[in-house]
């Protein structure tokens, strides 16, 4: 899912996660930072493996915020290890406030940022929430709703 912030990417991510999860599908979801400092913690305390391991084996993956942050070449390296081992095997989702060109701030080789891409984009289905945030419109609505009472 791709949006400017407040279009509702999270919303529909966390909710899709939660229906599979309701069909029985096994799901994590979780922030794209927190998921790379994690992968930094287990590398450095010799559990890498193990902690991709425990990441491939989900139905869906869920990461949210992808995009929001650049990343380091350890940490992009490690969140590329991770959907490595995803790769036609189990879905992963993800949300991002940058179109797949603005990639390349995050995860700063291109050649790895085209790589992340094309595994992501494989079989795919790219949902674009556009730009209008639901949270600037409620607070404008309120806002007349106030100034009209």
């Amino acid at each position: 899912m791709i949006g400017d912030s407040g279009t509702g990417k999270s919303h529909m991510l966390i909710a899709l996660g939660t229906e599979a999860a309701m069909k029985g599908y096994r799901v994590r979801y979780t922030l794209a930072t927190k998921l790379v400092n994690e992968l930094v913690e287990a590398a450095d305390e010799k559990q890498l493996n193990k902690t991709i391991a425990r990441y491939g084996r989900v139905d869906l993956l869920c990461i949210d915020e992808l995009g929001y942050m650049e990343l380091d070449r350890q940490g992009a390296e490690l969140l590329f290890q991770v959907l490595t081992e995803r790769e036609e095997k189990n879905s992963v989702a993800i949300a991002s406030n940058e179109s797949f060109g603005g990639w390349t701030k995050t995860f700063t080789d291109p050649r790895r940022c085209a790589a992340i891409v094309d595994r992501l984009t494989f079989n795919g289905t790219i949902i674009e929430t556009g730009t209008d945030s639901y949270r600037l419109a409620s607070t404008r609505a309120r806002a007349e709703e106030h100034i009209a009472s």
